[in-house]
């Protein structure tokens, strides 16, 4: 169940990555493209199936860690297989708890115009919140443990449901070390490049005019 909602969930970042990259297209595609999700009438039953999915991939990885640490209240001693650990499985909790918090700040700011940084439309808005040094800082960590995360999680799930082959399951690892980076690079292309290479040029190009 946690593999599952995991997948769901990659499948969620990629769609909605694509939808933001539009960002890059300009203001009239990105916001046609939130006009059209904004008029779906599935759109609130997507977002209560998101929610779900959150929720019910939260709950099941915390259970099964407390379950896991049931099973053996003592560590090991001597840990002879630290050459298949990674960064992404030694900080799958970390990463998960920054990543619900980015959420909920994530929500807040772009949903419920937390911060009244409301702007004229949401291509604007969010060109608002990024030309904010911090919260665009903020957003490329928060990215970086999505990233962390999908390095171990993506190909976690894939191997939960069994599939694992000599041959195949080196090709699965790599291939979710590839999507986790693409989906880092791409959200985290948009504050770099939105919140601080855009500004720098205004200014360069201001300052010429002088």
């Amino acid at each position: 169940m946690v593999a599952a909602a995991g997948l769901l969930l990659c499948g969620f970042l990629a769609a909605h990555l694509l939808g933001n990259l539009l960002m890059f297209a300009g203001g009239g595609a990105f916001n046609a493209y939130a006009e059209a999700l904004e008029h779906n009438p599935l759109l609130p039953l997507a977002e209560i199936g998101l929610v779900a999915l959150f929720v019910l991939h939260i709950i099941l990885s915390v259970r099964a860690t407390v379950i896991n640490r049931a099973a053996r209240p003592e560590g090991y001693r001597v840990y002879r297989g630290k050459g298949a650990r990674t960064p992404g499985s030694r900080t799958m909790a970390l990463t998960g708890t920054l990543i619900l918090v980015f959420i909920v700040v994530h929500v807040a700011t772009f949903k419920f115009d937390l911060g009244g940084l409301k702007g004229p439309d949401l291509y604007g808005h969010v060109l608002g919140w990024f030309a904010n040094p911090w919260y665009a800082a903020f957003y490329v960590l928060a990215v970086g443990g999505v990233g962390l995360h999908l390095s171990h999680g993506a190909q976690s799930a894939i191997q939960t449901f069994g599939v694992s082959h000599p041959r195949y399951t080196p090709l699965l690892k790599t291939a979710g070390l590839g999507f986790a980076f693409l989906i880092f690079l791409g959200f985290a292309s948009l504050p770099v490049y939105f919140g601080f290479v855009q500004k720098r040029q205004a200014c360069c190009t201001g300052g010429a005019h002088s």
